[in-house]
C-alpha cells in the first residue's frame, strides 16, 4: 500500500505539477487525437458525437485515476508487468492505425456501437493508453496524490475542450482535409504503437 507521504502536499508542488502535466499532455496528445476522433465519429450526428466525446473523457479520466492510485497493485494481482501491458496496448493501437489507414474510419464505430466507440478505441488505448497509464503510475509514486490528481484533471479538462470544438475544427479542415490528416496521423499512431511494443519487448526479453 502507498505510504502516507504520497498523500502529502509536496513543497515543490508547482514544479512537480508542471512536469506531470507536460508529461501527461504529451503522451495523451489531445490535439493529435482530433483527426482520429473525426474519423471514428464521421457517420454520427452532432449530438451523438458529443455523447461519444463525453463517454471517452469520463472513461479515460476514470482509468487514469484508477491506475494512478492502484495501478501497480492491479498489475501484480493479474501477474502482468507494465511492459506486457505496453505490448498489449501497442497491439490494440496498431489495429486502430491499420483501420484508419486502409478505410479512413473506424468501421466498428457504427450506429450500434456508438457508446463502445467512446470506450474503445477512444478512451483506451488512444487517450488513456499504456503511455498515459505508465505516466500516472510513475507520477503517483514520485510526486504523490495531489500532484497526480491535479495533473489528470488539468489534462483531461484540456482534452474535453479540444473535443468539444471538434465540429468547428472539422469545418475548417473539410472532408478531404480531414481524410488526409487522418491517414497521416494514422501513420504516427502506428509508429507509437510499434514503439510501445518494442519498448515493452526490450524490457521483457533483454
Amino acid at each position: 500500500m502507498p505510504g502516507p507521504e504520497l498523500f502529502a502536499v509536496s513543497p515543490n508542488l508547482g514544479q512537480d505539477l508542471v512536469k506531470s502535466v507536460i508529461a501527461l499532455f504529451v503522451v495523451i496528445d489531445p490535439v493529435g487525437s482530433v483527426p482520429v476522433f473525426i474519423a471514428l465519429t464521421s457517420r454520427m450526428q452532432k449530438a451523438e458525437r458529443a455523447e461519444v466525446s463525453k463517454t471517452a473523457i469520463v472513461t479515460a479520466a476514470i482509468l487514469l485515476f484508477v491506475f494512478a492510485f492502484a495501478g501497480s497493485q492491479i498489475l501484480v494481482i493479474f501477474g502482468v508487468t507494465i511492459f506486457s501491458f505496453m505490448i498489449a496496448g501497442g497491439v490494440l493501437l496498431f489495429i486502430v492505425a491499420i483501420e484508419l489507414l486502409t478505410h479512413g474510419e473506424w468501421r466498428f464505430g457504427g450506429v450500434s456501437m456508438q457508446g463502445e466507440s467512446g470506450v474503445v478505441p477512444l478512451a483506451f488505448p488512444l487517450l488513456a493508453g499504456p503511455g498515459a497509464i505508465t505516466a500516472v503510475i510513475i507520477s503517483f509514486q514520485t510526486s504523490g496524490l495531489v500532484t497526480t490528481a491535479l495533473s489528470i484533471l488539468i489534462v483531461i479538462g484540456i482534452t474535453f475542450v479540444v473535443l468539444k470544438f471538434v465540429d468547428q475544427i472539422y469545418r475548417v479542415l473539410g472532408r478531404r482535409g480531414s481524410m488526409i490528416i487522418t491517414r497521416v496521423f494514422a501513420v504516427f499512431i502506428a509508429a507509437i504503437a510499434v514503439q510501445f511494443m518494442v519498448q515493452g519487448a526490450k524490457e521483457l526479453f533483454m
